[in-house]
């Protein structure tokens, strides 16, 4: 047991984000209820104990995610067995003696999974969380409930979706239970349009889980962040509200045509919540989902804070540029209700009642539906489109939907019955309208630097600005295959870094894979890692794509399943058993890769190969003769990269490009952590990582330079070029060839490398 005030952000791992996020808060001085969490380890010892947890993991990972009648059928079999194991004695005797610590009344028991409320996954509504728990008993089976939805059919689904292979480790939450009279969600910026100016509250009667579970809908206030002062509001309809019965559980209560339509927050109320989010999202740094609640005292307080998960994609879309309207004869909605998630889509409709009927659903089409919760998210994947009668822009099916990258329309009171299946619509998540028939050409698609959604495949209306050619190329950062077509839509010059490790994972099923070949499933590997190459280089050709070869560190590669049975333990991973020196050890795997990306080049030559972490020039020796043995080695145009992480490179570049090196890339990370001697994963030094350091640009300059007396190309693969133009513009006048960053930053950094070419254009100018 770990009370909330021993907790902070660094302790995802043992409480899980929820818990560790509440932590947070509480040393932070917000109002936060108390309690205590039963940490990730006691779950997974207790599953330990009970024998159990090597079956739960193997029967996941052989489990294929998209078979609807499979996954149910294994996520009823897996929940048994977990309720079945349990809470162990001594563990329920500590649980019981912390529960009446905090008085034996009324509590909330909350999921926190240590994959969710992190910076790219939410898990929204995934897991669950029981509300008015009253009693020992009661206590102990919401605990066994908590821990047994880490692996409902919702969240095996999500997880596979969102690639999220670690074994599923849950913390539970317990916590003094706000008797609320009011309550809701509030986001320190707008999540459907990105705009980090402004607040969005939305706030109900009763509990919040008529809000974040689109029950009703909710009051919405928009909130400059400026004064603060009210931009927007819009009282919704809310039909019920649930309370804390006369039995001390929860109990509904319908509302009368007058109280639903009652504004829930005054003014002031507002902007007193505005503030309490201003200032968490200061606290972070970054901005936040919160839930809030006030109690019958008049007393507030906050339930949750979480990083808002969907606003990368959104950041360099302005608000209002993916529709100009046609002022002549501008096309009438059908429906409207609130923009959740942006884009434009043409497709059928499909009503759906309830989850039973989400067979009938066809991929393609545009799902309509009175709400989902976490239990569609299997279903919303096939939809190219989300509209629901009820639900604000913070209820599960807004989040998921921005998650997935659909267009999403919520609160659109009325769709179910007046949309009919088969007929073709036009939904616009940023208007929060929808269209008969397809009138995208009416509405003047434009999606102007908009990155486009990642839809394979589906008819969506995507199309990418002009933009200014560089001197400097600039190359796109990727993980994953499933978003190559959406970025290669973007304006760059190529994939300067593809990242192995996701796409290895997933080719692997989440074996490690040494465990892999013992079960005799390289071949599996070699195919569905070339099939994942293929799609990359063929979405991107004929530009060029830097596939760079594994650099899991030992903690990483642990993680994965039979991970233990072949990493050594280190203390510093980071710059331990990694890169280069991996494949001297372990010629399989490596051999593996190179078989991979052999096939690969037959259907697609513009993917190249770049050696991570290479600290010695024997070592890359090694690895450069094994590519030559190889079927890679006879291929025609094969482009060798190798990472300039360690600072050795500094003086080995000559001898690398007799080697036969064609690129270099400089990953600022390692680099700055080997030149400063700082892990990079250290919070506690965090404040001496710093890219711009003097002795880091020498070191960066050196390689550059080396770079181009050697004549080959040099590159830089970071976030430090888009963040800090000083930085970019020292890079331009050290003659680098190109840089890489992720696609969120592709626009800023486009202006910027290109400013700084004018800046040196004109200054060589006036010195004529």
């Amino acid at each position: 047991m770990v009370s909330l005030e021993h907790l902070g952000r660094e302790d995802v791992a043992l409480v899980g984000g929820k818990g560790a996020n509440l932590g947070e808060l509480v040393r932070a001085g917000f109002p936060v209820p108390g309690g205590f969490v039963v940490s990730a380890p006691a779950y997974l010892q207790a599953m330990d104990d009970a024998g159990v947890r090597a079956i739960l993991q193997s029967e996941v990972a052989a489990l294929d995610a998209t078979n609807m009648n499979e996954l149910a059928a294994a996520a009823t079999r897996l929940q048994a067995v977990i309720r079945e194991a349990g809470v162990p004695e001594v563990l329920a005797k500590d649980i019981i003696e912390a529960y009446h610590r905090l008085g034996g009344n009324a509590v909330a028991v909350r999921s926190s999974a240590t994959s969710e409320d992190a910076g790219d996954t939410s898990f929204a509504g995934m897991n669950e969380t029981f509300t008015n728990v009253v009693g020992d008993d009661e206590l102990l089976k919401r605990i066994s409930d908590c821990w047994a939805s880490a692996y409902g059919q919702r969240v095996i689904s999500y997880r596979a979706s969102q690639h999220v292979i670690a074994e599923p480790a849950i913390a539970v939450v317990v916590q003094c239970m706000v008797n609320a009279q009011r309550s809701g969600v509030m986001f320190s910026a707008d999540p459907a349009s990105g705009d980090r100016s402004c607040v969005v509250l939305e706030a109900a009667f009763g509990l919040g889980e008529v809000v974040v579970g689109g029950q009703v809908q909710p009051d919405t206030y928009l909130v400059d962040k400026k004064g603060p002062c009210l931009r927007e509001v819009h009282v919704g309809t809310k039909s019920h509200k649930i309370i804390r019965g006369a039995g001390g559980h929860d109990e509904r209560v319908e509302l009368g045509p007058e109280e639903a339509t009652q504004r829930v927050l005054s003014d002031d109320e507002v902007l007193l919540l505005a503030r309490l989010a201003i200032e968490v999202e200061a606290h972070y740094q970054v901005p936040q989902d919160m839930e809030w609640a006030v109690d019958q005292e008049e007393r507030w307080w906050l339930v949750q804070s979480r990083p808002i998960t969907t606003l990368e994609h959104l950041a360099v879309q302005p608000k209002q540029s993916n529709v100009q309207m046609d002022e002549t004869e501008p096309p009438q909605p059908v429906i409207h209700g609130l923009g959740a998630s942006p884009g434009v889509v043409t497709g059928p409709v499909r009503v759906l009642g309830s989850i039973d009927e989400a067979e009938t659903l066809l991929a393609g089409e545009v799902l309509v539906a009175p709400m989902t919760s976490p239990d569609w998210v299997p279903t919303m994947r096939r939809a190219v489109a989300l509209v629901t009668d009820g639900g604000g822009m913070t209820c599960h099916a807004a989040i998921v939907s921005r998650e997935l990258g659909i267009p999403a329309v919520v609160g659109a009171r009325g769709a179910t019955t007046t949309l009919r299946n088969g007929e073709i619509v036009t939904v616009n998540g940023a208007h929060g309208m929808v269209y008969s028939g397809d009138v995208t050409e009416s509405l003047g698609v434009t999606n102007k630097g908009a990155v486009t959604l990642p839809r394979v495949g589906s008819n969506l209306i995507t199309s990418v600005q002009p933009y200014e050619s560089l001197a400097t190329r600039l190359y796109v950062n990727l993980a994953i295959a499933d978003r190559a077509e959406e970025v290669a839509a973007l304006p760059v010059d190529g994939v300067g870094l593809l990242r192995a490790e996701f796409m290895i994972a997933d080719a692997l099923g989440g074996l490690h894979p040494r465990y892999a070949l013992a079960k005799g499933s390289r071949e599996q590997f070699v195919s569905a890692l070339s099939a994942a190459l293929v799609r990359v280089g063929m979405a991107f050709q004929p530009r060029p794509v830097i596939y760079r070869t594994m650099d899991f560190r030992t903690n990483e590669f642990r993680e994965l399943e039979g991970g233990d049975g072949f990493e050594p333990h280190e203390e510093n991973p980071m710059i331990g058993y990694r890169g280069c020196y991996r494949y001297v050890r372990d010629p399989e795997v490596f051999d593996m890769e190179l078989e991979a990306l052999a096939r690969t080049r037959e259907q697609v030559p513009n993917v190249h190969l770049m050696i991570p972490f290479v600290r010695t020039r024997w070592e890359l020796e090694i690895c450069l003769d094994a590519i030559d043995a190889s079927a890679l080695g006879c291929q025609r145009g094969l482009h060798r990269w190798v990472m300039a992480e360690v600072p050795s490179v500094v003086y080995r570049i000559p001898e690398y490009v007799a080697m036969g090196i064609n690129g270099v890339s400089i990953g600022s990370n390692d680099l700055t952590q080997l030149m400063l001697g700082v892990d990079r994963d250290s919070e506690v030094c965090a404040e001496l990582f710093d890219e711009s350091d003097d002795a880091v640009l020498d070191a960066i300059r050196q390689i550059i330079e080396a770079c181009t007396r050697a004549g080959v190309t040099s590159s830089l693969c970071g976030q430090a070029p888009s963040n800090n133009p000083a930085f970019a513009e020292r890079l331009v006048r050290f003659g680098i060839t190109s840089v890489s960053v992720n696609p969120d930053a592709v626009d800023v950094t486009r202006r910027t490398l290109a400013a700084a070419e004018r800046q040196i254009i004109l200054e060589a100018a006036r010195r004529r």
